[in-house]
């Protein structure tokens, strides 16, 4: 897809966007009921920044239970994720948890499941000595979880550095391993996503920035491999976030974010999510934005700035 806008815009500064916020924490405001209503993803409900901050005017958000909502259980936080609006969660590797009971409160809430982790951190991946038969069993399993979720999309970890290993063969040893389950996904309709990180949160990886996630998606060459493109992760590797973003836009997959400095909530660092919102919004892109940020003070507070970063 192409923007609108294409032309535009290429020197854009992105700025830092400056805010007043107000708020009040998520325990005070259950304390009065006015979270007990269902959420739902119809955007024609009337938008309620103080009770249902997650109902946003623009774009459809996933909240990231391991970040958010504290120390509260799965179940718990699938619950405060519908009470605050929002229309999706996004979870990390799904072992121990009780995806039956979730499956079944998620539909009665009306949360989607946005993506989840199935392939996390670890050498074996993008190790060119690996056999990747248990990444394989991986991925049947991790689909049959995304069945069970009515989730089509779920991450897969490149992996960190191995001594001795040059990134050029780490990444070919990937990409014949997401080669040998893409027919996989391809006949169960899920995709993989592919996430770069960055060297400040995650040093010793084997994936950094855009050019080489692209460049190991072309050479899979599945419609189901594509990219968990992390705006925070992108912010701190490359920056320019709209001209990349558009530029790569054909190998996105899904969209992740965070601010920066300090990996909190849109409105309080240094990227104009506003901005970049309108730009996913041109590009068509149509799927859940992922809040994989955590909160700077207080749950309801971070639901809020992310409601207000969201208008214009």
């Amino acid at each position: 897809m192409t923007s609108p806008r294409k032309q535009e815009m290429r020197n854009e500064d992105l700025g830092i966007g400056r805010r007043t916020f107000l708020g009040t924490s998520v325990a005070a405001t259950l304390a009065t009921g006015l979270l007990a209503e269902p959420s739902t993803a119809n955007p024609a409900k009337k938008l309620d920044r103080a009770n249902k901050p997650g109902r946003t005017q623009h774009t459809p958000f996933a909240v990231n239970v391991e970040m958010w909502f504290g120390n509260k259980s799965f179940l718990e936080k699938i619950n405060l994720a519908a009470d605050m609006g929002f229309p999706a969660i996004e979870f990390w590797p799904f072992a121990n948890k009780p995806l039956e009971e979730a499956a079944k409160l998620l539909k009665e809430r009306q949360v989607a499941v946005a993506q989840f982790t199935a392939w996390g951190f670890g050498t074996e991946l993008n190790n060119p000595y690996y056999d990747h038969a248990p990444f394989e069993a991986q991925i049947e399993k991790s689909c049959d979880v995304a069945d069970q979720l009515d989730c089509s999309l779920f991450t897969v970890v490149i992996g960190n550095d191995i001594p001795g290993v040059s990134k050029k063969d780490m990444h070919a040893a990937a990409i014949k391993g997401l080669k040998r389950v893409a027919p996989i996904c391809e006949k169960r309709k899920k995709t993989i996503i592919i996430e770069p990180m960055n060297p400040r949160n995650h040093p010793k990886h084997c994936l950094y920035g855009s050019a080489d996630a692209i460049a190991i998606c072309e050479a899979v060459h599945s419609p189901s491999v594509k990219i968990n493109w992390d705006l925070y992760h992108m912010q701190i590797v490359e920056g320019d976030l709209c001209m990349n973003l558009r530029e790569g836009f054909d190998n996105v997959g899904y969209i992740q974010l965070a601010d920066n400095p300090g990996r909190h909530e849109p409105g309080t660092g240094e990227v104009n999510y506003t901005r970049v919102f309108q730009e996913i919004q041109d590009l068509g892109y149509d799927g859940y934005v992922g809040l994989e940020c955590r909160p700077r003070e207080s749950d309801l507070l971070a639901a809020q700035r992310v409601f207000d970063v969201d208008q214009w």
